[in-house]
């Protein structure tokens, strides 16, 4: 708990989730369930199964500008990380999987009508394992924006999606990673349904020029937590 504004108390934890049902975010009007959530007792299942990112990951699957025989379009980036519990304690061995739109806007994808051009070598996807202290590494195209229907003249901004597992399928979580100074980003509800302004900054990710490679591609910084007080918002699944 904190105090936030005159003779009113703030659950932090909570704030830091986006609800269910967020109305500027049009879609979970529809999305939000209607009756309580059922709390499902916890399985052997849950921590022994099922297993996770045990298949075969190819040397190029992080890489998601070496997929095809040409280079994509856009600005090269790298994007770094480490994925920790709620404790601080690396998961390593975990499955990230991430998706994007391509420098244009666009996604691959038989729904999207944006009318900005598909690009021949960029798939927008990719996989890889975290090593034995949590961290990961993709080397992408930065996104562009694109316009959606939720309200009149919308755009969002630019962002990677990322889905994440622990130990367990419970401990998965999916997010979306944004780019500092975007100025979209006041304007996009789905970003601002976190309302912790806090847990909002732990979306966005960090210019790192450790990872930065001279003359070859800027590098930032994502951190994950699963689960826990400071864990990172994650995607309501209505």
């Amino acid at each position: 708990m904190r105090q936030q504004g005159p003779g009113r108390v703030v659950d932090a934890r909570r704030e830091a989730q986006p609800p269910y049902l967020y109305p500027d975010y049009v879609a979970t009007r529809l999305r939000a369930p209607k009756e309580p959530l059922i709390i499902l007792p916890r399985t052997l299942s849950d921590t022994t199964g099922p297993a996770y990112g045990r298949g075969p990951i190819g040397e190029r699957d992080n890489d998601l500008t070496r997929q095809h025989h040409g280079e994509p379009l856009g600005e090269r980036i790298i994007v770094t990380g480490r994925l920790t519990d709620g404790d601080g304690r690396p998961l390593g061995g975990s499955l990230i999987e991430i998706w994007q739109a391509n420098a244009a806007g666009r996604y691959v994808h038989e729904k999207d009508r944006h009318p900005a051009p598909l690009d021949p070598n960029f798939s927008g996807a990719g996989r890889c394992l975290t090593d034995e202290e949590g961290r990961y590494e993709f080397v992408t195209i930065k996104p562009g924006a694109y316009p959606w229907k939720n309200h009149p003249n919308a755009w969002r901004p630019a962002h990677i999606h990322l889905s994440l597992f622990g130990e367990a399928f419970r401990s998965r979580l999916i997010t979306q990673m944004y780019f500092p100074g975007d100025p979209l980003l006041e304007h996009d509800p789905i970003f601002r349904s976190v309302r912790d302004p806090e847990a909002r900054r732990r979306m966005i990710c960090a210019f790192d020029p450790e990872t930065t490679r001279p003359e070859w591609a800027l590098g930032y910084r994502f951190d994950v937590v699963l689960q826990g007080r400071d864990a990172t918002p994650m995607e309501k699944r209505g």
